[in-house]
This record gives C-alpha cells, sequence and structure tokens, in this order.
C-alpha cells in the first residue's frame, strides 16, 4: 500500500468508464430502430445484458491501468500504457463505425484489430503487473465473443 495513490486510481476509473459511456451516446439511439431491424444469431444477448458487462469491464480496465501507471516511468510502461490507449481508442470507434455509420464490415475489421492490441497490452501489462494483466482477460473474452456476434451480424446482413 505504500506506493498507492487515489487520484490515479479515481483518474483511470473515470477515464475508462467516462471514454466508455461516451461510446453509449453512438449506441442507445440506434439500438431501437436500426440495430432491433438487423438480422441477428440465436446467441446474440437480450439488449440489457450489454450495459452491465461493459461497465464492469470498463471499471476493471481502470483498475488495470491504474496499476501499470503507478508503476516508475520506464520505455517498458510507457509502450503498455501506448498499447492500452491504442486499444481503448479502437473500443471507443468500433460503436461508431458499428452503430453511428452502420459499417458493419469495417466494424468488423476493426474489432479484430482491436482484439489483437488487447492481446498485446495484456503481455505488456503482465511484465509489470500479473494482476493489471489478468483484470484484462475478461475484456479479451467480451471482445473475442464479440468479434464473433460481429461477423455473425455482418454475415446475416450482408
Amino acid at each position: 500500500m505504500a506506493n498507492f495513490n487515489w487520484q490515479k486510481l479515481a483518474a483511470s476509473v473515470l477515464f475508462t468508464v467516462g471514454i466508455g459511456s461516451l461510446g453509449g451516446i453512438f449506441t442507445i439511439s440506434e439500438i431501437p430502430g436500426w440495430y432491433a431491424g438487423l438480422q441477428k444469431p440465436s446467441f446474440n444477448p437480450p439488449n440489457w445484458v450489454f450495459g452491465p458487462v461493459w461497465s464492469t469491464l470498463y471499471l476493471m480496465m481502470g483498475i488495470s491501468l491504474y496499476l501499470v501507471w503507478k508503476k516508475p516511468r520506464s520505455v517498458m510502461r510507457n509502450v503498455a500504457l501506448l498499447l492500452f490507449m491504442i486499444q481503448f481508442l479502437l473500443n471507443f470507434f468500433w460503436s461508431i463505425l458499428f452503430f453511428n455509420q452502420h459499417l458493419i464490415g469495417a466494424a468488423l475489421l476493426e474489432i479484430v484489430l482491436m482484439w489483437l492490441f488487447i492481446l498485446l497490452t495484456i503481455v505488456w501489462f503482465a511484465r509489470l503487473s500479473k494482476t493489471a494483466a489478468w483484470l484484462l482477460v475478461p475484456y479479451l473474452c467480451w471482445v473475442s465473443f464479440a468479434t464473433v456476434l460481429t461477423a455473425a451480424i455482418w454475415k446475416l446482413n450482408h
């Protein structure tokens, strides 16, 4: 607890939950119209599942980010943080591509790239904090599912 930093923890969680919630702006308005009209696979979860899952994942991402950010400055830490920011930006823009722009194929390509950057982030985070890396594993699993779901929606609506 000697290097615990409330400010960095709060900033990390507010960043991930806050920016993650902004992505919801592009999502919510499209659910009753455009998204409801799409053909979806049988394994598509009910809409109410997505909010709690993403909220939990963003919280875990924030804690993970904090555990790496609080480490002493180093090239390794900076690369890990850069990878985190890249995957997080990809996460944010997926909602715009899929829900706002209705570009399902582009969203599919983008989510595959996001998945790769999440995996890279986990690998680099593990070098600095095993806990930080493990906190991102449920996120990788959910994005794996979201990738399959996006591919199925693209195939059904292409």
